[in-house]
């Protein structure tokens, strides 16, 4: 193996290990949130959105300094799009990251199979047919939500999210955080997104962080509950944050970045000659 095959393999490790940590992390706080009966966290929505975001900032302190912690195939392919990431790299770097969200799956699993197994006895529910507990893995449509407008919704809250990134990360923007501090904030950007419109089809904002699990799930018993998933939504949670995301990163880099401070007085010399 040569030093760029060793250092490739590093980067498939260290997204899958991100989203990972993301998924064991994010789905036991929903495990937490929907299983128990008082809920810790009925009453303290913030908290399940903090364990999120707080997932995402350990995640990037994890595995930042290998392979940028991408941990999402909507920012691989933004990054793809607009910052010169090889696009030989794009659908591996996918598969990682979804092995990472299958195998955060497995861990919660493991975790809180009794009491997955207890809710559905109580609740009189099938795993097969009624998608008992599958909340805990992977998203749906909240009330009064179809999957068509849940799509635009993952378009629309995955712009905001690599909106965002795109701006922390940016080398031209003056107010983003430094590198040690960006990633808490990065985190608590995720955390914003689910405070404010988490309800609505529980924020996926991430193909790998719901494709994995549902995939997990899909094995695991809860078959047509996971895939196709009522509705056939299992699609909308894959396809909304890929446009979204090129769509969030295209207006930072077009509509934002162009006017930097520091963009703008490179580019005086060239208009003061015009």
């Amino acid at each position: 193996m040569t030093t760029t095959q060793r250092a490739f393999l590093g980067e498939l490790i260290a997204e899958c290990i991100a989203v990972f940590i993301i998924i064991v992390f994010g789905d036991s706080v929903a495990a937490m949130y929907s299983l128990y009966d008082p809920s810790p966290y009925k009453m303290a929505y913030w908290g399940v959105c903090i364990v999120w975001g707080l997932g995402v900032t350990v995640a990037i302190y994890v595995t930042g300094a290998v392979s940028g912690t991408h941990a999402n195939p909507a920012v691989t392919l933004a990054l793809a799009c607009y910052r010169g990431f090889s696009w030989k790299k794009v659908v591996p770097y996918w598969v990682a990251q979804v092995l990472g969200g299958f195998l955060g799956a497995v861990i919660v699993y493991t975790l809180f199979s009794p009491v997955i197994e207890h809710y559905a006895a109580v609740n009189h529910l099938d795993w097969r047919h009624d998608g008992a507990a599958a909340g805990v893995f992977f998203t749906h449509p909240g009330d009064f939500v179809t999957p068509m407008h849940a799509f635009v919704d993952e378009v629309i809250l995955t712009a905001m999210l690599l909106l965002g990134i795109f701006a922390i990360t940016c080398e031209y923007n003056t107010q983003a955080p430094q590198a040690n501090s960006g990633a808490l904030i990065i985190g608590l950007l995720v955390a914003t997104i689910g405070a404010s419109a988490g309800y609505l089809e529980a924020w996926a904002i991430n193909p790998a962080r719901d494709f994995g699990p549902r995939l997990f799930c899909f094995l695991a018993g809860w078959g047509e509950a996971a895939l196709p998933s009522p509705g056939n939504y299992w699609w909308v949670p894959v396809a909304g944050p890929l446009v979204g995301g090129v769509v969030g990163a295209g207006f930072y880099q077009g509509v934002v970045k162009p006017f930097m401070p520091a963009i703008v007085r490179a580019r005086q010399p060239d208009i003061a000659q015009d």
